[in-house]
């Protein structure tokens, strides 16, 4: 059986790079490329792969909202997340998410091969260093940690985001965080940066979609 991949990564030479490694690979076939977690989205939908490689750390979507959209929309599609970021919440996030594999981006040829071949055929991998957290975690009858959606935000921003989702005016959410209502604007402003929003309707659907405006982070 051919493993047909879907590689996502924003930085063009090492998508490149890892393109060219993973096509040379017995029994692997590269049937497309993506930059950001969009496009890997969109792919995904058009090319129905066996596994999309994704990294976490992208313009647009991140690699853990697209990973979420894809394993939702596409059950059978195994989402191996190849990152530089190790700290736990990335780690639990995209597990979460759906991934059932996790590399850093130290793994070699063999060591990602065989990982492709592994989530192929639906079984779960994790590099050693991750491995390990993962076990010690279910070993010891916890949870991953409860990771905030929108890593890419403060704990301010996402807290104004989940006030954003509940209705409430830039004014209301100003009075009710004793600031002034510049300074909520100008987060505002920050986060539809961040989350790559036109617009308040936009962010506001986002963020419903990932469960804000019924929950707090206290």
């Amino acid at each position: 059986m051919t493993v047909r991949v879907l590689v996502v990564d924003d930085h063009p030479l090492y998508r490149e790079g890892l393109v060219t490694a993973i096509s040379t690979m017995p029994g692997k076939d590269v049937v497309g490329e993506a930059a950001d977690g969009e496009q890997a989205v969109r792919l995904a939908e058009e090319l129905e792969p066996d596994v999309v490689v994704m990294d976490l750390h992208m313009p647009v979507l991140n690699g853990v909202e697209a990973t979420r959209q894809v394993t939702q929309r596409h059950p059978d599609i195994a989402v191996l997340v190849l990152t530089m970021l190790e700290n736990d919440e990335s780690v639990f996030a995209a597990v979460r998410a759906g991934a059932r594999g996790y590399l850093l981006k130290g793994a070699d040829r063999a060591q990602i091969g065989r990982a492709l071949d592994a989530v192929a055929h639906g079984e779960a991998v994790f590099s050693s260093a991750i491995a390990g957290r993962v076990l010690a975690y279910f070993a010891a009858g916890r949870p991953g940690p409860e990771v905030a959606p929108f890593p890419e935000l403060t704990d301010r921003e996402r807290e104004i985001l989940d006030l954003v989702a509940r209705g409430l005016t830039n004014a209301a959410i100003a009075r009710q965080l004793v600031v002034s209502d510049k300074t909520v604007r100008n987060h505002v402003s920050n986060i539809f940066a961040k989350l790559h929003v036109a617009g308040r309707a936009e962010a506001l659907a986002r963020a419903r979609d990932a469960g804000l405006g019924g929950q707090g982070f206290g």
